[in-house]
């Protein structure tokens, strides 16, 4: 299955994805990428293979413009603006709403380190497009005033051994009125580089995807 390249323009930055869309998908679940990374982030790609393979269609994309990437690879200022992320996000969910292709498909928020701070503030911001959201070694905590407005079904997933990160989603689900659950995953650390880790988190929101995403835009999932 191949992807088909798209741009987004989120207030006049043009920013570049890549699609996947499987036969007759269940949902469409856009990445949000943590700090420094792309669309081109090996683990978010596997991640959103595996998603395709289970029928659910997948939108990586740049939450900074080229320049903006070079830019932050040297000063760092971008990766941290979870306004500025968030703010991109919601317009690549405005984007895929108005879009013919997806515009009839739930959708889905997966987000890593900082961009999963973005997706809930995405979520809280677009309560009718964002029908689920999975974090992955995430900063939830930085989504801040925002938490307790966030009403999609959450997963919050920490490596068992990431301890400052485990304690920082704890204090962010204590936050939320949704009851997200947290998963923590045996023996991996904030990038589940150990074996089997980040197989766990796929399945993880392979489930939480598919239970959630069931069902046309705008109608719950039986």
């Amino acid at each position: 299955m191949s992807g088909r390249d798209v741009l987004i323009d989120a207030a006049g930055a043009r920013l570049e994805g890549i699609l996947h869309l499987p036969a007759d998908p269940c949902g469409l679940v856009l990445f949000a990428h943590g700090s420094g990374s792309s669309r081109f982030s090996p683990r978010n790609q596997m991640v959103a293979g595996e998603l395709n393979r289970a029928g659910i269609g997948t939108l990586l994309f740049d939450l900074l413009t080229a320049e903006e990437h070079r830019e932050d690879e040297i000063t760092r200022e971008y990766r941290f603006d979870i306004a500025l992320l968030s703010d991109r996000l919601i317009a690549a969910l405005d984007w895929v709403h108005g879009n013919a292709a997806t515009r009839d498909l739930r959708l889905g928020l997966f987000g890593s380190s900082t961009g999963a701070a973005a997706a809930l503030i995405a979520a809280a911001e677009r309560p009718s497009l964002a029908a689920a959201v999975v974090s992955r070694g995430g900063r939830p905590d930085l989504a801040g005033e925002m938490l307790p407005l966030v009403h999609a079904p959450t997963l919050l997933i920490v490596g068992g051994e990431d301890d400052v990160v485990i304690e920082l989603n704890r204090e962010a689900a204590a936050r939320m009125t949704n009851d997200p659950a947290l998963e923590i995953v045996p023996g991996a650390t904030h990038l589940f580089e150990e074996p089997g880790t980040l197989e766990m988190v796929i399945q993880l929101a392979i489930d939480w995807f598919r239970g959630h995403l069931a069902g046309a835009a705008g109608h719950e999932p039986d």
